[in-house]
């Protein structure tokens, strides 16, 4: 397998997402960095978003060797990952429903935390943009499995690599990202 729509993101990160900035910026983890990524340069960009559903779909989680009928993560990061993830399977005539976590349960209607078919769902493939401490990976992983749903295995764009993937690893969850930070800083 070439790993052409890698090397095609690799150019997109370097371009768009990635900035160093001499003040340093706030993370959403609370920590503060001169290196800052805009996943959303590429996950809010039609063309981008689909190259990046490629690159899991046939790249990435291939080598996994993990089963799940869902992907998901915490609003809005991992949104429109797992809806591009779900229709490049459904092209490829496999069902895997997209999910949506909450930040927190809505005040209204039925008050659920999760969106999408989650009562069909046996396991769900974990995903977000950016992982720093994995900190809103795990809060996503925790509403999952408090409805019954297997959780082991996730996604992302990019590995800060500021303790994340070992943050994820303590709550069993198996992390694979596409790019690490260090990757960037040549």
């Amino acid at each position: 397998m070439s790993h052409s729509n890698r090397d095609q993101l690799f150019q997109w990160m370097k371009s768009f997402v990635y900035r160093y900035s001499e003040k340093p910026l706030r993370l959403a983890s609370g920590l503060e960095s001169h290196h800052y990524f805009n996943c959303k340069e590429i996950t809010l960009h039609p063309e981008r978003l689909s190259v990046l559903a490629d690159c899991f779909v046939e790249e990435i989680i291939p080598q996994m060797q993990v089963e799940f009928d869902a992907v998901g993560g915490l609003t809005l990061g991992a949104d429109p990952i797992a809806y591009s993830i779900a229709l490049a399977y459904q092209k490829k005539g496999k069902l895997v429903y997209p999910l949506v976590v909450r930040k927190e349960s809505k005040g209204h209607g039925t008050g659920q935390q999760i969106e999408g078919f989650w009562k069909d769902v046996k396991s769900c493939l974990i995903v977000d943009d950016v992982i720093t401490t994995g900190g809103s990976t795990i809060k996503a992983v925790k509403v999952l499995r408090e409805v019954g749903i297997k959780v082991t295995s996730g996604i992302c764009i990019l590995n800060r690599e500021e303790g994340g993937k070992e943050n994820l690893d303590a709550e069993q969850i198996s992390m694979h990202s596409i790019f690490n930070k260090s990757e960037f800083l040549q």
